[in-house]
């Protein structure tokens, strides 16, 4: 049996995806995928970790408890057994099993990969300081596979290359940035702007791809909505000329901000269109800064954006590289 630990040295750089696209295609293999995150007492909130142990459960159909898949070990000195004891259940029956690691445990990392007799893959989000953190994989020893940089602007592919090289580090994937992979659902960004969606709740899983605001300029309502898809778009309710013009485009749902009720042609139509419409009692500069807030913390657990990233991965990924270093 093959174990796989990805690390990263900060939150949100694509961990959970990596994970979920190398799973999706080992299991396309026909191998038996198993998931493990193991967490320390110590490491912080455990809201993000259950979204994502739950996530991988569903993805792969695991018949193991999210408990199971995620299980919370002590700090002290025998972590390593604890989390070979963990693991020794979750492994049972598998091919290949995909380890979690969190940036919270980098300084335990090399010792987990250790004990579970792991190879590593480092992932780490694109920045202007490249591989910074590039002296800290040498922990892993003959153990590491490589790096993959997610996120990477297409205009700085070649780059990333470059950089790589320079650094001695082993390169096995750029991603580059997308935004379906970023995008967030209905749902969360209602309950990002603690706002309340006011039809179609049905639709609170879709999601949003692109975030625009009223038109500022001269261009027509419909000209100015029509140049992105999937969008959420956000006004004032004094403005229901913006919104039924934004109504008459490819939109996923309404957000209006202010203390005055919402147009009622404008609630009729957007009902009649199955657009959701979300209400929040705060201006638009505030729903703006609670929206970008979300999207920074947005994780990748959505079933939908999974061929997408697979497709990506297809095309950026030396998948095959890492196949033959897990030996499967």
């Amino acid at each position: 049996m093959a174990a796989l630990y990805i690390t990263s040295s900060e939150k949100g750089s694509g961990k959970t995806a990596l994970c979920a696209g190398l799973a999706k295609q080992l299991a396309a293999k026909g191998k038996k995928v198993g998931y493990f995150k193991p967490v320390t007492a110590t490491a912080g909130s455990t809201a993000s970790g259950d979204t994502d142990a739950q996530f991988m459960k569903e993805l792969l159909s695991l018949s193991e408890p999210a408990d199971l898949l995620r299980p919370i070990v002590s700090s002290g000195s025998n972590v390593s057994a604890e989390i070979k004891e963990a693991y020794a259940r979750v492994a049972q029956g598998k091919d290949v099993v995909i380890i979690e690691g969190s940036s919270e445990q980098y300084p335990n990392a090399g010792q987990i990969a250790a004990a579970l007799n792991a190879r590593v893959i480092v992932v780490e989000e694109y920045s202007n300081e490249l591989f910074k953190a590039a002296d800290s994989y040498k922990r892993f020893g003959q153990s590491l596979l490589g790096v993959v940089l997610n996120k990477v602007p297409k205009t700085r592919m070649e780059q990333a290359q470059t950089e790589a090289a320079k650094k001695g580090v082993n390169l096995m994937g750029a991603l580059p940035e997308d935004r379906s992979l970023v995008a967030i659902t209905i749902g969360e960004l209602a309950d990002g702007i603690q706002g309340q969606i006011l039809n179609d709740a049905n639709k609170s899983s879709e999601l949003v791809e692109n975030i625009m605001l009223g038109a500022l300029g001269l261009d027509p309502g419909p000209d100015y909505f029509g140049r992105k898809a999937n969008k959420a778009v956000v006004l004032k309710t004094e403005r229901p000329d913006l919104a039924l013009a934004a109504l008459q485009t490819s939109i996923r749902c309404l957000v209006f901000g202010g203390s005055a009720p919402a147009s009622p042609m404008v609630l009729t139509t957007a009902k009649d269109r199955n657009t959701p419409v979300i209400i929040a009692k705060e201006g638009v500069p505030a729903l703006v800064a609670k929206i970008e807030d979300t999207l920074v913390k947005t994780r990748f657990n959505q079933l939908k954006k999974l061929p997408r990233l697979v497709e990506i991965m297809e095309q950026h990924l030396s998948i095959q590289k890492i196949n033959q270093g897990l030996g499967v």
